[in-house]
């Protein structure tokens, strides 16, 4: 099988996709990743994943997996099963519980092998997600996270907001950038946190929810607020403890893997004791915005 090999560098992180010789399959499919393309990085940069293409693909057989769950994801189910060779494998529906992709990995997270399926949007809805889902397992050895956040940098920090869906996380951001200086939208939906160092970094992906914001930048972080709706506005910071259950429950993992459950819990620990958390208790208007700038924002 003949592949056309395209590189990418999302938070510092090589990745190559490969495609199959195909009409149906290229990087059209992935528009939001053109400020992420590079060339082939050098020898002494190491890529994260590499992630294959091939509609030719076939699903394990029953004997040669298990059952793990299926999960909701907002925008459609995911299977999950494990496959007794080591590895898992993924069968990824859209709302309309049509399958667009099967994905299957190896035991280390490195080798990823897809089959696309349907019209451009199903093609573009699987692969979207199986390379969100490689980069999450296989970055996770690295210090480095997916959270479900929206992103806003001021000053030369990000700040990420966390909610759950339709609480106001966007709501918030929106009020940074209409009412308080120097602030521009990093990302709206899916931002990575990366520690070199010791230092912590917030960066922009390719995936950014319904606002199209695919920046190839980063910044250093510097807190993470929980959104929560209140009568009035006023910004807590949390113990370390309740800092933990939020964070955790706002980054992409895998519970059911020991190894990448172990990685994400390091590395959402060592960025509670590298960054402030915080909840703001607020309504959806300017004073929210200039209350919890002045509590959270580096000086």
């Amino acid at each position: 099988m003949k592949y056309q090999s395209y590189y990418y560098c999302i938070a510092n992180h090589y990745l190559s996709i490969n495609f199959e010789c195909s009409q149906k399959n290229s990087p059209q499919l992935i528009p939001s990743y053109l400020p992420f393309q590079c060339p082939k990085p050098p020898a002494d940069q190491p890529l994260l994943l590499e992630l294959y293409v091939n509609d030719e693909l076939k699903a394990a057989k029953k004997e040669e997996k298990e059952l793990i769950r299926n999960f909701e994801t907002g925008n459609g189910d995911t299977i999950v099963e494990k496959l007794k060779r080591g590895g898992y494998q993924y069968i990824i529906k859209n709302t309309n519980k049509r399958d667009c992709c099967l994905l299957q990995t190896d035991k280390q997270f490195y080798r990823f092998d897809c089959a696309l399926n349907g019209h451009y949007n199903m093609r573009r809805y699987g692969i979207n997600n199986a390379i969100m889902m490689a980069f999450a397992y296989a970055a996770s050895k690295y210090n480095t996270l997916l959270i479900h956040a929206s992103l806003v940098r001021q000053n030369g920090y990000g700040y990420a907001f966390t909610a759950k869906s339709g609480t106001g996380k966007s709501t918030q951001v929106s009020m940074w950038l209409r009412y308080l200086k120097g602030c521009d939208l990093m990302n709206d939906d899916n931002p990575a946190i990366r520690i070199i160092d010791d230092e912590v970094f917030i960066y922009g992906t390719p995936w950014s929810g319904k606002t199209p914001c695919y920046r190839n930048i980063k910044a250093k972080l510097g807190a993470i607020t929980q959104i929560d709706r209140a009568l009035t506005n006023s910004v807590e910071r949390l113990s370390p403890i309740n800092a933990f259950a939020i964070l955790l429950t706002s980054c992409s993992g895998m519970r059911w893997d020991k190894d990448v459950n172990n990685n994400v819990c390091n590395t959402v620990t060592r960025i509670i004791e590298l960054t402030p958390i915080y909840t703001l208790h607020c309504l959806p208007n300017r004073e929210a915005a200039e209350i919890c700038n002045h509590a959270i924002a580096r000086k």
